[in-house]
């Protein structure tokens, strides 16, 4: 559906021509095409392993979620809407030539990477919802209120209302990218002092000095017959004969060289600092054991993504819902994908909230995406069977199968 929403009026406000470098970065990120901007700008920086690792990590971790739409009910309860039209466009496809995955991922990113955030134009006919299309930030701007923050939006220059714009933004009104731009900036200095090293300096284990002029003769002779004695891993530790008072000079790398290493490990954990990302996601493993790598996981998912799943959920029902419907329906990423557990101890929870009556079999099957039964919509513990003769409602012997007492009368 070809749809414009924006009338060409002769008043159309035109932005900075400083536009921001979005689409630089997201192809970068995506593609891996190189950017040839000098600097550290956006695409610049994602040339930089950790930072695209790092972006990725948290973005498609939080577009592989499953996006439900969940009704409050008067008793306090939530159930899903499996039909809600907002619920089938983000499942799907957003428009013809996006999907919901893509949407929230580059949404997310964009707040990762750019001062302005991830910004999204929803597209409405009437109070309906048609699609939803994330324009590069040279067609869509924010600018906001010095005193109160409120934002105005425009597209190609036509201000559009808050109410028709996705937007997510990180906290203290700047990108973790802009934020850690120092950081990121000497890791990508390391990074290039490292390839113009290989490239251009070949650096020799040692020299051969001598106190007077051999001649070229003399030391083509010298050569041949260093390389002779001491070349190959034959000769390997051969004690070196020299002469005419010749000396041999190895050369050391000095302190800087030796912990080239090391510093180019402490850039990574600053970026993961900058992140809040786990060294072991950006594959930095040399601390990582089973052990702390598991928990390091879990403080990901709680202090890392947690924030940044709340912010797209408010972000998206803020402009897919009117102010009505939010007190009655909400956005969900459900976290349940990223907190599965292995089968035997998935298992046992379910087992475990069933026989505490949390769960019915039906909503337990439903975590196994398996399809409900006839009569699985009752609580109970499938462990006790009261329709079992002998006994009574609560699983404990009758009165007639209890066993009469030493003294009671026959």
């Amino acid at each position: 559906m070809n749809i414009w929403p924006f009338s060409r009026n002769e008043n159309i406000e035109r932005r900075d021509a400083n536009v921001a470098d979005e689409d630089g970065v997201l192809s970068a990120l995506w593609s891996g095409a190189a950017s040839g901007a000098v600097g550290l700008s956006g695409a610049a920086a994602l040339r930089v392993p950790a930072v695209a690792n790092a972006v990725r990590v948290i973005s498609e971790a939080a577009a592989t979620l499953d996006v439900r739409i969940m009704e409050r009910g008067e008793n306090g309860g939530e159930t899903e809407d499996k039909t809600h039209p907002v619920g089938l466009l983000l499942r799907g496809d957003v428009n013809g030539w996006t999907s919901g995955f893509e949407l929230i991922r580059d949404l997310t990113a964009g707040a990762l990477t750019n001062d302005a955030g991830g910004l999204a134009y929803v597209n409405r006919v009437g109070n309906e919802v048609r699609e939803i299309i994330r324009y590069p930030l040279s067609a869509i701007n924010v600018q906001f209120d010095p005193q109160t923050g409120e934002p105005t939006y425009r597209v190609h220059g036509s201000i559009v209302p808050a109410r028709n714009i996705v937007h997510v933004r990180g906290p203290f009104d700047k990108s973790p990218l802009t934020l850690a731009a120092e950081a990121i900036g000497a890791a990508k200095e390391m990074e290039s002092h490292a390839a113009n090293l290989f490239k251009n300096g070949a650096r020799p284990g040692g020299a051969i000095e001598t106190p007077k002029s051999l001649g070229d003769e003399g030391v083509k002779k010298m050569i041949k017959a260093w390389r002779v004695a001491h070349e190959g891993s034959a000769n390997a530790g051969k004690t070196a004969i020299l002469w005419d008072g010749a000396s041999f000079k190895p050369f050391a790398f000095n302190s800087v060289d030796s912990q080239f290493i090391e510093l180019r490990r402490f850039q990574i954990l600053e970026i993961c600092r900058a992140f809040r990302i786990p060294p072991s996601m950006l594959y930095e493993l040399e601390r990582a054991t089973w052990s702390n790598s598991e928990q390091m996981g879990r403080e990901f998912l709680t202090y890392t993504l947690e924030p940044w799943l709340r912010t797209v959920e408010a972000a998206l029902a803020r402009a897919l819902f009117a102010r009505e419907d939010r007190a009655r329906f909400r956005i969900l990423l459900d976290r349940d994908d990223l907190t599965r557990a292995d089968l035997t101890a998935r298992a046992t929870a379910i087992s475990s909230l069933i026989s505490a009556k949390v769960l019915n079999p039906n909503e337990a099957r439903e975590w196994l995406d398996l399809a409900p039964y006839t009569g699985g919509e009752e609580y109970g513990n499938p462990h006790i069977n009261p329709n079992k003769p002998g006994l009574d409602a609560n699983g404990g012997p009758t009165l007639d199968e209890k066993e009469p007492a030493d003294n009671a009368d026959v």
